[in-house]
């Protein structure tokens, strides 16, 4: 039997799956890798970490198979995380994540600088924090000497990549989500780097997700217990790699994905639909194909973070049981999902969650079932986004931790009234990146065939409809919240920046 390795380089872990020719998914390891977060709003991550979590996550893969019958490999990666190296190809600094959101400042300047429209133009996507072009921008500006040595950036998963094979590239999904990509031209923006000062030589040549990008170096090889001879391909975005492991490759799929951060994602088989930034607009890991996407920064996020610091001693199952006896609104609490600020529909780096209608009769398991409403909620303004745009919403394949929970799907059913599909593998990424391996190895002759090969949905959920009708009403309240905490964010953010500063003297 012949193998590939899907890679997914997520936030708090690097996932790897074996994945066998008939599109079993026969082992997983997953290896996890620390956060580092020097300020609030902070979020940082050692380069080298992922490299050496990942050898020792596919060492552990492989050690019962024969590496002469792993065929290939490739990634998934975090989006928009800025790594930057010297002439040497050495790490400069620590990497500055997707959901860093000390760019604010950058983003403004952008705006001045290049004008809305004109980067809506280019790029399809509005400055947003977490983007990669911004913090470019920010290390340039407070760490200049940093700036002066950089000879080129790379993404996340493209550093591994590197790690494994010595050359530098990146393929055009992540590219996507740097803000500096032409999306439609397919391209970097000479254009955008001229305006913002960026030499255009800082970035990286571009490949597809299914090119082939070399072989394993003999050092990872002699790490791992791999062969030299394993064909090493490109990858993509863990989103552009969850909607392969998904299935999401032709017109009318949707897709709900959620890890650390949410997403919903819709396929779109050209680049000339106009969303005007209210939903990113992103290059697919499919050829010539794109796609567009909400996300809930804190999605799984708010979950695990609700978790360890009421429930810590619980594992996930003891945490969520007995939610499905807790009625449908959570006895009157709302939760809003903003731990890190928010990206869709609120572009907003400050604003902040919080719980409305707490009252005396509230149990632990009211608050565990508001917060799953509350993330759901907010994944759903992305559904009405797709739907107010004309695009029809009646099935979506959910996958990520919020497919691991029966109660949590049926809500994802009643919420987005429309379909959910359970999938065999909750995997979307790592599968989607074993998909491209497998594509890449010549053992399909398209990436949705193999997909059809690959993917099994095991369970539908539909929607209650009486259900449907009551969240239909919540929902209506929950959109108010944003608009009535707004600026007390902002005040509270003031007031935090202060004690901050008088604690630091």
């Amino acid at each position: 039997m012949k193998y590939v390795i899907g890679v997914d380089l997520g936030t708090s872990s690097v996932k790897v799956l074996l994945v066998s020719k008939a599109g079993e998914v026969v082992h997983e390891v997953s290896k996890p890798y620390p956060l580092i977060q020097e300020k609030s709003g902070y979020n940082e991550q050692n380069p080298h970490d992922w490299v050496e979590q990942t050898i020792a996550a596919i060492k552990e893969l492989i050690i019962d198979y024969n590496p002469e019958d792993i065929e290939g490999i490739s990634f998934s990666g975090q989006m928009h995380g800025l790594v930057l190296l010297d002439e040497h190809y050495r790490v400069l600094r620590n990497a500055i994540l997707w959901n860093d959101t000390r760019t604010t400042e950058q983003c403004e300047q952008i705006y001045n600088l290049v004008g809305v429209e004109k980067l809506l133009s280019i790029t399809k996507n509005r400055a947003l924090e977490g983007f990669t072009l911004p913090k470019i921008l920010w290390v340039k500006q407070y760490e200049p000497e940093i700036f002066s040595q950089a000879k080129v950036f790379l993404l996340p998963k493209d550093y591994v990549r590197f790690a494994i094979t010595g050359k530098i590239h990146m393929d055009y999904s992540d590219a996507a989500g740097t803000l500096l990509l032409d999306i439609a031209a397919k391209k970097w923006s000479v254009e955008l780097c001229e305006l913002l000062d960026i030499p255009v030589s800082l970035c990286p040549p571009l490949v597809e997700s299914s090119d082939f990008v070399g072989t394993i170096s003999k050092e990872f090889a002699e790490k791992t217990g791999l062969s030299e001879r394993t064909k090493v391909f490109a990858g993509g975005a863990d989103n552009a790699c969850g909607a392969i492991g998904a299935g999401i490759l032709t017109e009318g799929k949707t897709l709900c994905s959620i890890g650390t951060s949410g997403v919903v994602l819709s396929y779109e088989p050209d680049s000339d639909k106009d969303f005007k930034g209210k939903v990113h607009y992103f290059n697919h890991a499919k050829t010539d194909a794109y796609y567009t996407m909400g996300v809930t920064l804190a999605a799984g996020y708010s979950l695990s973070w609700f978790k360890d610091t009421f429930a810590k001693n619980q594992n996930f199952d003891e945490f969520l049981a007995g939610i499905e006896e807790i009625p449908v609104g959570s006895g009157g609490l709302l939760f809003t999902p903003y731990l890190v600020g928010e990206r869709t529909p609120h572009a907003d780096s400050q604003i902040r969650g919080s719980f409305i209608g707490v009252d005396s009769g509230h149990t632990m398991k009211h608050f565990v079932r508001a917060v799953i409403e509350g993330i759901t909620f907010s994944l759903h303004e992305s559904i009405e986004i797709f739907r107010e745009s004309g695009k029809k919403v009646d099935t979506i394949i959910s996958i990520g931790g919020g497919a691991k929970n029966k109660t949590w799907l049926q809500i994802q059913a009643d919420i987005f009234n429309a379909k959910v599909l359970k999938l065999a593998s909750e995997q979307g990424p790592g599968l989607g990146a074993a998909i491209l391996a497998a594509y890449g190895c010549g053992w399909f002759d398209s990436l949705t065939e193999c997909a059809e090969q690959f993917i099994q949905v095991v369970e539908e959920f539909e929607p209650h409809p009486e259900n449907v009708e009551k969240y239909k009403k919540l929902f209506k309240i929950y959109k108010k919240i944003y608009a009535n905490t707004k600026e007390l964010s902002k005040q509270l953010s003031l007031y935090r920046n202060l004690l901050e500063e008088r604690y630091s003297i």
